[in-house]
């Protein structure tokens, strides 16, 4: 099992064709993810805060320009964290607080694992039998049951291939994230790759995120890409058909998105918009229209391109496909 936390874009733009440009989609724009952030201004001008991650900007000789935080320089993370509050949280918190999710959907605790003394450095016990479910829930209900990570970093609550403050390597039996923990419960359940694959695919339906920066975003959409294969090969002793790969990919594309979480629209896309409207008698009239929602903080008046991701078990009404396209903001119905 390869134990490199650096999943190198020259591999899969290699192995798995089309699948780079997949992972770099964003379903809102109609385009690509963008960088968000001037860390790579000095590259030049492909590189600026709006401009486009392109498969060429992040391959070949640019291979190693994306990479995780932890193997960034010092001075660039303590910039980040400055900057744009970008921190990252040890694998023992996000097990932790996991486990609190997990305490109250299944009604008891240390179900996957349990969390050992302080003393102890702060790690945790996997619990190694088969999970045992609730009377009045199935392993099938956990599944289904659609979680999100906010502000997702490299998604470290999401899949924990490795501590994202220390580097170390995770392998997969002591993994703690949301995405680990219904993987593993499809490892123990199912035993058919057919029948893997479409449970697999339901749990990457039900697993959202979201995050402002372009390469953490993508560290993210790769790190669940990875753990797919990853499982999938320790499961039947063989990597997935590449077709299986693409369409995980599609998924986590929809559901792992570039957003501004305080805003719910594309990052830097509110602004003062200009506004020409004609009259009767053929005259024309040019305004300024200023967002919003951004001086009053009210997330519903922003004028910025509002995000949105797919409701998988729902069907489009005007297409009829399945995948009911819808805004992120409408779910915060509550938050005016």
């Amino acid at each position: 099992m390869q134990t490199d936390i650096d999943i190198l874009e020259n591999e899969i733009l290699k192995q798995y064709p089309e699948v780079l440009e997949i992972l770099l989609r964003d379903h809102t724009t109609q385009k690509n993810i963008f960088w968000a952030t001037d860390n790579y201004e000095n590259l030049g001008k492909d590189y600026y805060f709006d401009a486009p991650i392109l498969p060429e900007l992040i391959t070949g000789e640019n291979g190693s320009i994306i990479m995780p935080r932890v193997q960034k320089d010092k001075l660039l993370q303590q910039a980040r964290s400055k900057d744009m509050a970008e921190v990252f949280t040890p694998s023992w918190i996000c097990n932790a607080q996991n486990n609190l999710i997990d305490n109250a959907w299944f009604g008891r605790e240390n179900v996957f694992n349990t969390e050992l003394e302080k003393s102890k450095g702060f790690k945790w016990s996997v619990n190694t039998d088969k999970i045992i479910f609730p009377e009045n829930k199935t392993w099938k209900d956990y599944v289904r049951d659609t979680r999100l990570e906010m502000a997702c970093g490299e998604a470290p609550y999401i899949t924990s291939r490795y501590d994202t403050t220390t580097g170390k390597f995770i392998p997969i039996e002591k993994r703690i994230g949301i995405l680990d923990r219904k993987l593993r419960i499809i490892n123990e359940n199912i035993e058919t790759s057919g029948e893997w694959l479409k449970w697999a695919q339901t749990a990457y339906k039900n697993t959202y995120a979201f995050e402002f920066h372009g390469d953490s975003l993508l560290i993210a959409r790769e790190a669940m890409l990875v753990s797919f294969i990853e499982n999938y090969k320790e499961k039947f002793g063989k990597e997935p058909l590449l077709k299986s790969i693409q369409y995980i990919a599609y998924i986590i594309s929809w559901n792992v998105w570039q957003m501004d979480g305080l805003k719910a629209v594309v990052p830097n896309s509110c602004g003062v918009k200009t506004i020409t409207t004609t009259n009767l008698f053929g005259d024309t009239e040019t305004k300024e229209l200023p967002c919003e929602g951004c001086p009053k903080e009210i997330i519903h008046k922003h004028n910025g391109t509002y995000c949105l991701i797919k409701d998988w078990p729902n069907k489009d009404l005007k297409t009829g496909k399945k995948g009911r396209k819808i805004r992120f903001v409408d779910l915060l119905k509550n938050m005016r």
